[in-house]
């Protein structure tokens, strides 16, 4: 598949100050304030503000991401997703970059099918407030932001991982339309960036799996290997926010009751679905969150519905096929299970990595250097099988 480039569609973007100015008048106006709230942690996030390093390239998603979403807003793409509208490439001018939103169309329709609404994607991820940065355990490059009101995350990409999304963005809008359950992470937008005579950038939008996250306690990355699985915890009473990995999570375990069986399905439909992409190195993200009394239990005050997942598109699949469940009404119930005592939040995140010729050679590798240990390259089919029988050995 040919790189993401700009497509036919070019157009001089209309500018969010309409709505809320973004300039550098006002980014000066409100510096005070950020800079000091950004001395305060708000649950190990920090505010990028002006002096920040990434406060700039911030500012202009903010500023780009507003105007594509308005053109979504104005013309509002009807029908089912096309052979077109996976390859249409809406690029926008700003004054100092372009940004380009990759296959606008099809995005646009996933958004509407998981019931999100333009204008509250475009508030939360325009100018009306600052992105969030937080402390990352990846051994990635990659940047990491929250929306400021946490509910949508922001990552950078290389460009052969942007690749490997589009070419399986079709299968994986009808693998979501047939499990609309799935722990799949929901992918909202890919978007490049370029300033003036500088490298083209690359980042994907998500729903955050950790969203709401004001009584989450604990956060965990699984990957079902232990080479490079262990996170130095932050201190105690520390307000730092770290994600930590599979051997931290030695000795525990997660106490779903009727879910179990549920959770275990959809991970091996899931995971063969990733299998087949020839995909690995995904990661299951999970979250602990205490339940207060009145949230426990069948007597409970949480009201249950069926359907809330998706603003129902026909499917040829019965109920039974689709691993259906009962969704709690909370914010971001797909990614929301509760057990007896605990709330859990999990998704399975970081799709774009394809078992190719390098990853082989870093099999062979590690093979050599870690004999006898367990570690994340490993066949599709491996990678699979293992996560599947780490989250079996890990719930009860």
């Amino acid at each position: 598949m040919a790189a993401p480039s700009p497509g036919p569609r070019e157009v001089l973007a209309c500018s969010p100050e309409t709505g809320r100015k973004v300039t550098a008048s006002s980014s000066s106006r409100r510096g005070l304030l950020w800079r000091l709230r950004d001395k305060q942690s708000r649950l190990g996030l920090f505010e990028i503000g002006p002096g920040h390093d990434l406060h700039e390239l911030t500012c202009m998603m903010q500023t780009g991401l507003w105007a594509a979403t308005q053109v979504v807003v104005d013309h509002p793409p009807t029908g089912p997703p096309s052979e077109e509208d996976f390859s249409e490439i809406l690029t926008q001018v700003h004054e100092g970059f372009e940004l380009g939103t990759l296959a606008c169309p099809a995005f646009a329709k996933l958004r509407r099918s998981l019931g999100l609404a333009e204008e509250d994607y475009q508030a939360a991820l325009g100018p009306g407030g600052p992105y969030l940065q937080f402390l990352s355990t990846s051994k990635s490059k990659a940047s990491f932001f929250l929306s400021h009101d946490q509910r949508f995350f922001l990552k950078t990409q290389r460009r052969q991982e942007m690749r490997a999304l589009l070419a399986h963005l079709p299968r994986y809008m009808q693998h979501l339309q047939r499990h609309p359950h799935s722990l799949l992470a929901r992918l909202l937008g890919m978007h490049s960036l370029q300033v003036a005579q500088g490298k083209k950038k690359y980042f994907i939008i998500m729903q955050s799996v950790f969203y709401p996250a004001g009584r989450i306690s604990e956060r965990y990355d699984i990957k079902g290997c232990e080479v490079s699985r262990w996170v130095e915890p932050a201190p105690k009473g520390s307000s730092i926010v770290l994600v930590l990995k599979d051997l931290n999570f030695q000795g525990k375990t997660i106490n779903l009751g009727p879910q179990r069986s549920w959770l275990l399905r959809q991970m091996e439909l899931d995971t063969a679905f990733l299998r087949e992409l020839n995909v690995l190195d995904y990661s299951l993200l999970m979250a602990f969150q205490g339940l207060h009394e009145d949230e426990r239990g069948p007597g409970s005050n949480l009201i249950f519905c069926m359907a809330r997942s998706v603003q129902e598109t026909p499917s040829p699949e019965d109920p039974g096929s689709q691993n259906r469940r009962l969704l709690l009404d909370v914010p971001n119930a797909l990614h929301i299970l509760d057990g007896p005592d605990q709330r859990y939040f999990l998704g399975l995140v970081d799709l774009a990595t394809v078992y190719g010729f390098r990853k082989r050679l870093e099999h062979l590798w590690k093979t050599l250097r870690y004999p006898g240990r367990t570690f994340s390259t490993v066949s599709p089919a491996h990678y699979a099988r293992r996560l599947c029988q780490w989250v079996e050995a890990h719930t009860e």
